[in-house]
């Protein structure tokens, strides 16, 4: 029996997203959502640098000055099996970023973008310094296609590099360690000395580092028993050899820890968080006027944000400079306190508390009712710091002071103290020394600040030392209009000393708002920010609930509750962006639930909860006609009727809440004024037993046969003839009511699907139920056919649009994508695209393509993709090292327990493809030896008889020599991969492996890969190895062979470094004095001193 195959649909490209992070319960909230590109982190001049947001599956990068997109950085997904296309869009959605910049201007390195995705993995994109001083020049983002701003899998669309349908930048670079735990943040190591390091920490409780230039992951860091909240590199990884080349990560574990990068282990643990640590930031701090600041005499600050509102401050210090810095009291108490013995026990700490930022009163954020900190953000010239809290519309700033105002400060905090001492002292011996009661006022400011922070720091302070409140002053607010998602630094210097801060609002929306410098009059008065722009265009602030497509399908109409957006579906511009509200009113707006085109295309007809009907005109972006009142309740769908022959006048039909369904006849203007718009008559009413939820006209031109559907809130669907209003067919089946329904072109079929979570297919000759399908795991939302065909989309709450066949009912496509629930389709009239958008308030474009789909094949890997994600299959090393040892020392404490777990281990895990690469490489090592031992029984033969005759090459093996195969298969194998393939290879595997590696080495090729194999096979394999004598001699020829080889490139390496220099140095002496267009290239060249070229 010959299978039915069909043509696959995949998702091409999404839209309608400014911001995502934390829009749905299934993307973690992320404090890094927003960087810009080309901005490096102490640059403060580049004003054209692109900002880069998070947009569900997409990298969004917008010019903030003219507030239009320049620039999208996604990655297309390869479906498991090899099916597929391979251009599809990501399915999975990004939680944050950030960005290691490139310098633009002379053309040193390329800009990385590191992003971290909710299946666990870890992308790092490149752009390369031509295109990032492309993106960032004015009108650099003009062309939309080759900026990666539409994709499409129709037509052949080029972007920069030439590629067709691929996005702004190349294949990213994919990291995989966290499992399927989301990532939750990102950080590139931008210290000078650094080369590729990048730190990741996900909702598993790991941190990974990861080396980008060798694509491979360093090792992971365990302790942390809740998700990552935060990360921040502490020195230069290239200082000197005292230096602390350090790694902070915060947890929701309440858990701040300090990890020695070379040790691999946790060298200090900061406690007393009274909740969840959300945030944090480390930083040089550059008081104003300060300059560049000296690594060995910087000030680092490291502050952290907690759940119980509390923004704590603690001061960096090695421990060789601790005795020298004790007097000015930064480590927060005298050495020989005898009150502290910790302090006294661990004499090696690195951080030491200095107390917490405390907002003015005026903000009305107390300690007992405040909203825990969400993201905490440090000014890319060290001068200010941005503090941000959940649910909050407000941005903290705190500016630091200099070092004669931080002491002058100091000095007047201390003198204050002591006055009121001297007062109370002298109070209580007149009054008989009587006690200060719980209930009694504090002496001072400064102690009423420290009251609330006493007992979430790990030490009191002393009184002499220098508090946070010392180095930090309020600097002023940002108030955004609405709650607050993330915030960023602009890299831009205002003229007079002021700065720029870009905000993500939960309305998906960006703001950029200006904070100036306060008066030379009063130098330390709070200022407040003034918004400078608004991105609002490109996204709608609440979830999606209607689509509708033109007649044309060049225009689509999205609704999400009072805002109506017109979009160019070729290029994903937004043309017109409405607000539904009355005309002059700004405090009301209507909530619209349903739309459609109106013939011609010119206008769009809405249905509101409050049972209005508003006709929006898209040349104008106007609410040109009202039709109050239409029904006493919300009009949960509307439906246009089809053209019939020889009657040009347009009605469409509405279903409400009020138990009625109404016709309306569209009435056109007369004559040619521009000026008149169409408006709505009602012409008839059916009356129902219930409410309305869905009505739907038949496909049929002929209005005899034209049947009207009806479900109400029975869970029964209604047929009625249109012209007549008289009753058909009662369709009655469903448990729970239906919520949309379609019939298909020949008007035979009808499908449905509801709140019962099954799908219905009817026969419209008799009303009987063909068949009853099963698949969604939520509420169906809505359903649409193709054309000319039985097969019909649905879309569910279970974020999933399932493709079915009406006549062998089965279920065709799954389709992944959304974020939450999936509330509308849209179908094109030749079906090659369709539009779904659900409440995570994203379009998605979905592609018909020319690749074959066939049902079984999805079927079983829809399965094997179950079997993939199921928890609990594989165990990491560190959780089988603590169940062994829960299981050999049940006797042990819990404090010496905790001391003997594993501090790191192998930072990626096993995964399938790493799997089936290792068995590429048995497979390739078996094919290799084979063809070795009949190449040596050829040649033997060969002797034995004589003759000259040359064997054939073995197609199999592509032509090649056996060790160039091998080394072939290990070269496809990603550098991510490889170290997890070599583990799966069985011991004799691994000793033929190590017989080719020397094949290789020794005639000089794959010298680098073939060094790293052999290194990594002997530290894994070194007891076996080691008693195995027969490999005792294998081990000296490629101990040998590995470090003359490397020597050699190395010298290499050297050589052509050092020629490098040479020829700019020379190049740069001759710049000035030779004139390119009178010389010929043998003339240049024998200039910089290079004979024979």
């Amino acid at each position: 029996m010959v299978q039915q195959t069909y043509l696959r649909y995949e998702c091409a490209d999404a839209f309608s997203l400014t911001s995502s992070s934390g829009s749905t319960p299934s993307v973690p909230h992320s404090s890094s959502i927003l960087a810009f590109l080309g901005a490096s982190n102490n640059q403060q001049n580049n004003a054209n640098a692109p900002l880069l947001s998070v947009a569900g599956s997409q990298l969004v990068g917008y010019d903030l000055r003219r507030g239009e997109p320049l620039l999208k950085i996604g990655h297309r997904e390869v479906l498991s099996g090899g099916v597929g296309t391979g251009r599809a869009l990501n399915s999975s959605q990004i939680v944050c970023l950030d960005v290691s910049a490139g310098d633009a201007n002379d053309g040193r390195g390329d800009a990385k973008v590191a992003t971290g995705w909710v299946d666990g993995s870890v992308r790092v994109f490149s752009l390369e310094p031509g295109e990032l001083a492309r993106f960032a020049s004015p009108g650099g983002g003009d062309d939309p296609e080759k900026n990666g701003l539409v994709h499409s899998l129709l037509r052949g669309n080029t972007n920069f590099f030439g590629n067709s349908d691929e996005f702004a930048c190349k294949e990213p670079l994919v990291l995989n360690g966290h499992g399927s735990s989301p990532v939750q943040v990102v950080v590139f190591d931008k210290s000078a000395g650094s080369v590729g390091r990048l730190a990741s920490g996900g909702a598993d409780g790991v941190v990974i580092l990861w080396d980008v230039i060798a694509e491979t992951g360093l090792f992971r860091l365990l302790g942390h028993r809740g998700p990552v909240t935060g990360i921040t590199f502490l020195r230069p990884s290239g200082t000197d050899a005292s230096g602390v080349d350090g790694l902070v990560t915060s947890g929701s574990d309440g858990l701040v820890k300090v990890w020695d990068l070379n040790g691999q282990c946790c060298v200090q643990t900061l406690t007393g968080h009274r909740g969840s640590v959300g945030c944090l930031g480390c930083s040089i701090l550059r008081s104003p006027g300060g300059g560049n600041v000296d690594e060995e005499n910087a000030k680092w600050r490291l502050i952290t944000g907690c759940a119980d509102g509390q923004v704590r401050v603690w001061s960096v210090q090695e421990s060789g400079a601790k005795d020298t810095e004790a007097p000015t009291g930064e480590s927060g108490e005298a050495a020989e306190d005898g009150d502290n013995p910790k302090k006294d026990k661990d004499g090696d700490e690195i951080f030491h508390y200095m107390g917490s930022l405390q907002p003015p009163a005026t903000l009305n954020i107390t300690t007992s009712n405040n909203e825990g900190v969400a993201s905490i953000h440090f000014h890319p010239s060290g001068r200010y710091v941005g503090v941000c809290r959940f649910n909050d519309r407000v941005i903290e700033i705190y500016a630091a002071r200099s070092e004669v105002e931080v002491q002058k400060k100091r000095r007047r905090r201390l003198r204050r103290r002591r006055e009121k001492q001297s007062l109370a002292a002298a109070s209580a011996s007149e009054k008989g020394a009587k006690k200060r009661g719980l209930l009694d006022d504090p002496e001072s400011e400064d102690e009423a600040q420290e009251g609330d922070a006493k007992g979430t720091s790990l030490q009191e302070l002393s009184p002499e030392a220098i508090k946070a409140m010392d180095e930090f002053e309020f600097r002023g607010i940002v108030r955004a209009a609405h709650k607050i998602r993330g915030f960023a630094f602009a890299p831009v210097q205002e003229r007079r000393g002021g700065m720029r801060v870009v905000v993500a609002l939960a309305t998906n929306a960006l703001e950029v708002h200006s904070v100036s410098k306060p008066p030379k009059q009063s130098p330390g008065a709070p200022v407040t920010s003034q918004k400078a722009s608004a991105l609002d265009m490109y996204g709608h602030p609440t979830g999606i609930r209607s689509v509708a497509l033109s007649s044309e399908d060049t225009l689509a109409c999205t609704v999400s509750k009072s805002v109506v957006k017109i979009w160019n579906v070729a290029n994903r511009s937004c043309l017109r962006s409405v607000t539904a509200a009355p005309s002059g009113s700004k405090s009301t707006s209507y909530y619209c639930l349903c739309s459609a085109f109106l013939p011609g295309n010119d206008h769009v007809v809405l249905g509101t909860r409050e049972g209005h009907l508003l006709i929006v005109d898209v040349a104008s972006g106007d609410i040109v006609h009202v039709e109050g009142n239409a029904h006493d309740g919300a009009i949960w769908s509307l439906d246009l009727c089809p053209a019939s022959s020889g009657n040009g006048e347009a009605s469409l039909v509405t279903g409400s809440a009020d138990k009625l369904v109404k016709y309306w006849a569209v009435e056109s203007p007369e004559g040619d004024d521009d000026a008149s718009h169409p408006t709505v008559e009602h012409t008839r009413t059916l009356q129902m037993t219930d409410d309305v939820m869905c009505v739907r006209f038949s496909h049929s031109a002929d209005p005899a046969k034209r049947l009207l559907f009806v479900a109400s809130l029975d869970s029964t669907i209604k047929v009625f003839f249109d012209d007549s209003l008289k009753f058909f067919l009662s369709l009655y089946g469903h448990k729970l009511p239906v919520l949309a329904f379609d019939s298909s072109d020949d008007d035979t079929i009808l499908a449905s699907g509801g709140a019962d979570k099954s799908i219905k297919i009817w026969g419209l000759d008799f009303g009987d139920t063909h068949r009853t399908l099963y698949g969604h795991e939520d509420s169906i939302t809505d359903l649409r056919f193709v054309r000319r065909s039985h097969n019909f989309f649905t879309c569910s709450k279970d974020k999933t649009v399932r493709y079915w066949d009406g006549d062998k009912f089965q279920q065709i496509l799954l389709l992944r994508g959304h974020a939450s629930e999936v509330n509308c389709l849209a179908l094109s009239r030749k079906g090659s695209f369709l539009l779904s958008g659900g409440m995570d308030r994203q379009v998605r474009v979905w592609e018909r393509t020319n690749d074959i789909v066939f049902p079984d094949e999805e079927k079983e890997r829809e399965l094997e993709d179950m079997f993939d994600k199921v928890e609990g299959r594989e165990e990491i090393t560190a959780d089988a090292l603590r169940r062994a040892q829960r299981e050999g020392e049940e006797g042990l404490d819990e404090e010496e327990e905790e001391l003997g777990k594993p501090q790191s281990e192998a930072a990626v895990k096993q995964s399938v493809l790493s799997v089936s690469s290792g068995d590429r490489i048995m497979e390739a090592i078996e094919m290799a030896d084979k063809e070795s031992k009949e190449i040596a029984s050829f040649r033997k033969l060969q002797e034995m008889h004589g003759g000259d005759n040359k064997r054939a090459a073995n197609p199999l093996l592509f032509g090649i020599d056996p060790p160039s195969y091998v080394l072939w298969i290990l070269r496809s194998v990603k550098s991510v991969d490889l170290e997890q393939s070599l583990l799966v290879l069985p011991l004799n595997h691994v000793e033929r492996l190590m017989h080719y590696l020397i094949l290789n080495l020794q005639r000089h090729k794959g010298v680098e890969l073939c060094a790293k194999i052999s290194v990594f096979l002997i530290k894994t394999h070194q007891a076996q190895i080691v008693a195995n004598r027969t490999m005792m001699a294998p081990l000296r020829e490629l101990q040998k062979l590995v470090r003359e080889r490397t020597t050699d490139i190395r010298d290499t390496v050297g050589f052509n470094l050092a020629a490098i220099r040479m020829m700019t140095r020379l190049s740069n002496e001759k710049k000035s004095e030779r004139n390119t267009s009178e010389k010929s290239m043998k003339d240049i060249w024998g200039e910089m001193g290079v004979i024979g070229r």
